[in-house]
């Protein structure tokens, strides 16, 4: 093992130590229980099975034998979700040949980033993770199952999925995805399209003929982004079966993985293990070191801390950036280079990626995974042998070195994860895709507190010149801390221009984020009174990547006299907003995960160590 990977493992261990035996303790209460209708009074049993077919119910009385929960995100509405519409009977069908029953024990809401981009209901967007991990819990509350299976892929429905699910953590849990769309108009493409009508040479009709011809059929975004990212580290954290990850949705190797995962659940419940074996500070390690490897989404620096709180894992950003300066960048997919996922799937996709990192000692190997212990079988990849599922050994040699590269050639030394500190706060940026002439920006400031104020301001030719643009009240707290993806384009054009551009934010980009260099997630948000609501227009600010450096260039005493301005605009209501105004009100911030649970997880935690 690499050194910086034990010894940034070793202190999230030691730092988790009470919180996660606490977790395992409550877990292993839960376990000891009678599980899976062994308890359950006739009434229970009864109104649990009353709509199954007969020959489900004759197996459900045999109390021994396995009943596996679908926990389904499922709508027609998002491309990447779908698939699932046929996924429960194709599930059940599976489960009956092997012995066993399934039902579909509750949905969770799936909402579209790429659909709500600038819309209001991106104020909803982080709010509905904490929803779908409540949504899991109530599915999962029924005592009728001895396994589960969780049905999800996009942004912010795996990591709700994955907390919710670690909270049922005496049972075993497997995450099948539906896979990605076929590959459409090129990403470097579309950027063009979007840039082009940013700056009023590009029609309506053109933009969206180029959206439509990128997103054009089932199954998940092809640029790398946020679901991408999502499913790449579902495989590092061995709950997603080897190489399952990419295989296009509606085709017979898709529907072999999804009857061998029903098939695995099943087989997991009866052997008698659980997730709780399956998730320890190494599983939350080995994600972070895929998420570094490949460049992947910066939602991930929340999700992740909020996901190991589900387990009493105290992971930070810190453990993060330090893990960043030894993991090398092995992967190119857009936008931080320009192929999709169906090509860098094809160029040798997560068993190239897998084989390189474990090869460099850079992943725990030593965990235990629904496909059994280790993570040696995520190097080989699935295939279908005359009908048959089977796994071979990955490519042993990239097939596009534009797209993957080995650890001894990497495309980057490191990460390109910084953790920003200076008298603005704390923030992180993504360098992975950010040309190294782009690292340091020092330019006067200019304020915004909503992303329409930024685009008329563009439009009226008032930024053509080096700016820093500070997007203030964005964090948790001020308004759900939506994506602020429509400021990606008109940046860009900036930059394109000659200028030097850079963006600060208490706010999230989208995981698509690309060329601009941006300080975002910066904590304390402006809301609870953090140092950007003390900026004011035309102050210098440097933000220094390869320093890992974000200040404004006053004197110490004059910052420190400076008084932080309150948020000049009401919350907005309309399009349900109003209803999550008491997670906004407990939200924690974005180092910690932008988690409604965090207190009340640290607070069970107490109690339980007591």
């Amino acid at each position: 093992m690499h050194p910086r990977v034990v010894e940034v493992t070793e202190r999230l261990r030691q730092r988790s130590q009470g919180s996660h035996q606490a977790w395992r303790a409550q877990m292993a209460e839960a376990a000891a229980m009678p599980r899976g209708r062994r308890a359950l009074s006739c009434g229970n049993l009864a109104h649990g099975m009353a709509a199954c077919p007969a020959a489900d119910k004759d197996r459900l009385r045999m109390v021994d034998e396995v009943n596996v929960a679908m926990v389904t995100a499922y709508n027609d509405m998002l491309s990447a979700h779908q698939p699932y519409e046929r996924f429960p009977e194709l599930i059940r069908q599976a489960l009956r040949a092997f012995g066993a029953t399934g039902q579909v024990a509750g949905g969770v809401p799936a909402m579209c980033d790429g659909v709500t981009q600038g819309e209001p209901g991106m104020e909803l967007s982080l709010h509905s993770r904490d929803v779908i991990a409540m949504a899991t819990a109530v599915a999962l509350s029924h005592n009728m199952f001895d396994a589960a299976l969780c049905l999800g892929v996009c942004d912010k429905i795996v990591p709700g999925l994955l907390m919710g699910a670690l909270r049922f953590a005496h049972l075993p849990v497997v995450f099948v995805p539906a896979g990605p769309m076929p590959s459409g108009l090129p990403n470097s493409e579309k950027a063009a399209v979007r840039q082009r009508f940013a700056e009023g040479k590009a029609s309506r009709e053109e933009l969206l003929e180029a959206e439509s011809r990128s997103y054009h059929g089932p199954g998940t975004c092809t640029f790398y982004g946020t679901a991408n990212t999502n499913q790449i580290l579902l495989e590092a954290m061995g709950l997603q079966l080897p190489g399952a990850s990419f295989v296009h949705p509606n085709t017979a190797l898709r529907d072999a993985l999804t009857v061998h995962a029903a098939e695995q659940a099943a087989r997991l419940a009866r052997n008698g293990q659980n997730l709780m074996a399956m998730f320890d500070e190494r599983t939350l390690i080995n994600a972070v070191v895929m998420l570094l490897a490949t460049g992947g989404s910066t939602n991930l620096t929340l999700h992740l801390v909020a996901i190991g709180q589900s387990a009493g894992l105290q992971l930070r950003w810190e453990d993060m950036a330090a893990l960043s300066e030894v993991v090398p960048t092995l992967a190119r997919i857009y936008p931080n280079g320009q192929a999709d996922i169906n090509q860098f799937q094809a160029a040798g996709g997560t068993a190239w990626l897998f084989r390189q990192l474990l090869d460099a000692g850079l992943l725990h190997a030593d965990v235990q995974t629904v496909a059994g212990p280790g993570l040696q079988a995520y190097t080989q990849e699935p295939i279908l042998n005359d009908g048959r599922l089977e796994w071979r050994e990955g490519p042993g040699a990239s097939l596009d070195d534009s797209i993957l590269r080995s650890q001894a050639e990497p495309f980057s030394a490191d990460g390109g994860l910084r953790l920003l500190e200076g008298n603005l706060g704390r923030g992180v940026i993504k360098v992975s895709a950010v040309k190294p002439e782009h690292w340091r920006v020092s330019a006067p400031c200019r304020i915004f507190h909503s992303q329409e104020a930024f685009v008329e301001a563009f439009k009226a030719g008032e930024l053509e010149r080096d700016l820093v643009a500070v997007l203030r009240f964005q964090g948790p707290r001020a308004n759900g801390m939506p994506e602020l993806h429509k400021l990606t384009p008109y940046l860009g054009v900036l930059q394109d221009r000659g200028f030097k551009v850079a963006l600060v934010t208490d706010g999230r980009m989208s995981g698509a984020s690309g060329k601009v260099p941006a300080a975002i997630h910066v904590c304390p948000e402006a809301a609870q009174g953090g140092p950007l609501a003390r900026l004011r227009e035309g102050d210098m600010i440097t933000l220094d990547a390869q320093r890992s450096l974000l200040r404004v260039e006053l004197a110490d005493e004059q910052w420190r006299e400076r008084q932080a301005v309150s948020h000049d605009q009401p919350i907005r209501r309309g399009w349900g907003r109003e209803l999550f105004g008491f997670m906004r009100a407990q939200i924690s911030s974005a180092e910690e995960g932008g988690s409604s649970f965090t207190e009340c997880l640290r607070d069970t935690d107490q109690e339980s160590r007591a």
